[in-house]
């Protein structure tokens, strides 16, 4: 005997129709996707390493390994690094505040974090060197003690720490937002003291967004220039960054020299991003597993 499908059956077994795209398909955000990177990041990195190529790989290494160079090298590095340590310590510490507690002038401070964001970083560098100089609202207390801010390797650092610890609170802020406060509880109802409570518990979600913030501010650090050149005195083998020995370079005609140093530069900071990025990653991993 055979059947008759009715008319609702067979409506109800049509394929369910596929929702329509906000965006175009994957080829097309793929290829799109490409020639944007190729055309901002790739094509102008290619053209740092086509000049580096018209050196000798003799004078290429004389001029990377010179001891101006190495000193400048030294310095960004460095500077870079102590800066995010700072930044991510006390980025914490202003992000955990911002996030958990409320009190007088909160939206006034979670503005100025701000700041550095917004400022042009040659005001930044003049209003550093005014603060910190020797006769400066802050330098002149610290100068009977023997500390040099200015004009000084530790001018370097108090500039680049300046300008990094946006990153760091922007990136560790939303994380604590979302945290769950139930696991805190829990742990305190317990009997986990507060410190084991931050170390066991808050502290394992907020780690890569802290990575996350020390990549991104020393990034930033690593080719600083205006915050820079004005409170760090620019004196060869002592306080002269690497960008500011580019552009000497660049002023003296010196592109292949210019281009050689900045090539030491990018490939030394995507060595170190990418090594934080897989730390990162393995965090995360680690505390999915968890």
């Amino acid at each position: 005997m055979t059947s008759l499908a009715l008319p609702g059956n067979a409506a109800a077994h049509k394929p369910a129709k596929k929702p329509g795209r906000v965006i175009p398909g994957f080829g097309i955000s793929l290829g799109f996707t490409l020639f944007y990177l190729a055309l901002i990041v790739l094509i102008p990195l290619s053209a740092v390493f086509l000049n580096t190529s018209t050196m000798s790989w003799a004078d290429f290494w004389a001029t990377v390994t010179s001891e101006r160079v190495m000193a400048s090298y030294r310095l960004s590095f460095g500077a870079s690094l102590i800066a995010a340590a700072i930044n991510v310590v006390f980025g914490g510490i202003v992000a955990w505040a911002l996030v958990r507690y409320q009190f007088p002038g909160k939206r006034f401070i979670d503005a100025l974090v701000d700041l550095p964001f917004a400022l042009p970083t040659a005001v930044a560098g003049i209003t550093l060197t005014a603060l910190y100089s020797h006769n400066g609202w802050i330098g002149q207390y610290l100068d009977p003690l023997g500390i040099k801010v200015a004009f000084s390797p530790l001018g370097v650092v108090v500039a680049l720490t300046f300008i990094g610890l946006p990153f760091v609170v922007r990136t560790v802020q939303p994380v604590l937002e979302e945290a769950e406060r139930e696991l805190e509880e829990a742990a305190a109802s317990l009997g986990a003291p507060p410190l084991q409570t931050f170390i066991r518990v808050v502290l394992p979600t907020i780690v890569p967004a802290l990575l996350t913030g020390f990549a991104l501010a020393f990034a930033r650090a690593t080719g600083e220039y205006g915050s820079v050149i004005f409170i760090a005195g620019n004196l060869p083998m002592v306080s002269e960054i690497t960008p500011l020995l580019i552009i000497s370079k660049l002023e003296q005609y010196d592109y292949a020299g210019a281009t050689a140093i900045a090539v030491v530069m990018l490939v030394f900071s995507f060595i170190l991003l990418l090594a934080i990025n897989l730390l990162q990653a393995w965090t995360r991993k680690r505390a999915g597993k968890a």
